[in-house]
């Protein structure tokens, strides 16, 4: 049930020349700068049908300006539940702190479509502001994408959830994410879906922490600014991403730390 974390020097990461890109590309800047973010377009022949996915989700959500976000000339759906009085299915009522829990839902389907097994649920926690983003299949982010929360005045935050038989194929249904490589390893190959370009030197830490037994890799990226905790559970890499603009980065670093840290696999 303790808490260990055991820090690794990432000044050999910074001068290594040899980067191992990702297996795939499907999940391109889902946070990073403007010019390659979640959800910027890296075209504007897509912008057509950006608009048609705006036209579906219209009814029953609120755009939200995209330069709150950081990303001009987009904005961002924020998910009403009315039924539930504007609470978000997962999340808590907030602490005396102000910060509540989001635990993943049983029967959330994310941007995967059908024809995934159950998920191992997921939890972290965020202040108030923080809402939720849709997801869908046809996500701009690939099918991968389980998650998108984002603030106005902080940051954003993405979950991806990966098979791991995409990675390995002797894994088993109960990976390790020592199984599947070393902090550096991982970073190397995953780091790109990420932020949508090679991580090579702008790795600033990496750390190794132990919850109840699960260890969870913990980086710091930058640029962009990013942080990304990563681990495996069952069947699946989870890949949790925390980044924000300049001026967020500066003025809410402490609690977007927080945020990443507190990322657990349940």
């Amino acid at each position: 049930m303790g808490t260990i974390v055991q820090s690794i020097s990432c000044l050999s990461w910074r001068n290594n020349r040899q980067i191992v890109t990702s297996p795939q590309s499907r999940i391109r800047a889902a946070a990073g700068s403007p010019q390659n973010s979640c959800c910027t377009v890296e075209n504007e022949e897509f912008s057509g049908a950006l608009m048609n996915r705006r036209g579906v989700i219209a009814s029953g959500v609120a755009l939200v300006s995209s330069a709150a976000f950081g990303f001009p000339g987009d904005g961002l759906a924020v998910v009403k539940q009315g039924l539930l009085a504007g609470r978000i299915p997962g999340l808590s009522e907030p602490d005396e702190q102000g910060w509540r829990t989001y635990q993943r839902p049983d029967d959330k389907s994310g941007g995967h479509g059908v024809g995934w097994s159950p998920i191992i649920p997921y939890l972290f926690s965020v202040p108030q502001d923080w809402e939720e983003v849709p997801v869908s299949i046809a996500d701009l982010g690939g099918t991968e994408i389980d998650l998108r929360f984002a603030s106005a005045k902080q940051g954003r935050i993405f979950v991806i959830v990966a098979p791991v038989l995409r990675f390995a194929d002797n894994l088993g249904d109960n990976a390790t994410i020592e199984q599947i490589g070393t902090p550096e390893k991982v970073i190397n190959a995953f780091g790109p879906e990420v932020i949508g370009e090679n991580v090579e030197g702008k790795v600033l830490s990496a750390a190794v922490a132990e919850h109840s037994g699960r260890k969870y890799y913990q980086f710091e990226l930058e640029p962009p600014h990013v942080l990304i905790t990563a681990t495996a559970a069952g069947n699946r890499l989870y890949l949790f991403s925390v980044t924000g603009n300049g001026l967020q980065w500066k003025k809410h670093y402490k609690d977007l730390k927080r945020i990443a840290e507190s990322f657990r696999v349940v």
